[in-house]
């Protein structure tokens, strides 16, 4: 079993979101074969707090006029991590430095990555988070290589 087509659907449209925000490193986890209560990790990481917000602020509107809520938000009053829980999909939003700390794509590193769809967004490949490794939330070839 993996992710279905609409929590597929509503990741991307959280990654975009996100990337219109400025998100860095943005990644969608496949974790439906390992746990039962979700099938999408999205994560995103920025360079404040006041990004941080700014991020979970346009994830929140944009899927708002998909008519969805949280059914959880923790996190918000810090700034450093927050948590959104769409049932189907967990966003978390960490501050660059928590990311590197809680390293949240090891953790899940056997699972499936699915593709955002992010083709036109340099801030989600541009990131300098060494320990998040490489980013994967662009598949496409850079326009620049070759």
């Amino acid at each position: 079993m993996s992710a279905n087509e609409t929590s597929i659907a509503i990741a991307r449209a959280a990654a975009h979101a996100a990337s219109d925000k400025i998100g860095q490193d943005i990644v969608a986890i496949d974790v439906s074969e390992r746990l039962a209560i979700t099938d999408v990790f999205l994560v995103a990481s920025a360079s404040s707090e006041r990004q941080v917000n700014s991020i979970v602020d346009g994830i929140e509107e944009e899927l708002a006029k998909r008519d969805l809520k949280p059914v959880r938000r923790e996190g918000r009053s810090e700034g450093r991590w927050v948590l959104l829980d769409y049932l189907d999909v967990v966003i978390h939003v960490q501050h660059e430095e928590d990311r590197v700390f809680y390293a949240l794509e090891r953790l899940w590193g056997d699972c499936p990555v699915i593709d955002l769809q992010l083709e036109d967004a340099p801030a989600a490949s541009t990131s300098s988070t060494p320990a998040a490794g490489p980013s994967l939330a662009n598949d496409a070839t850079s326009p620049d290589a070759g």
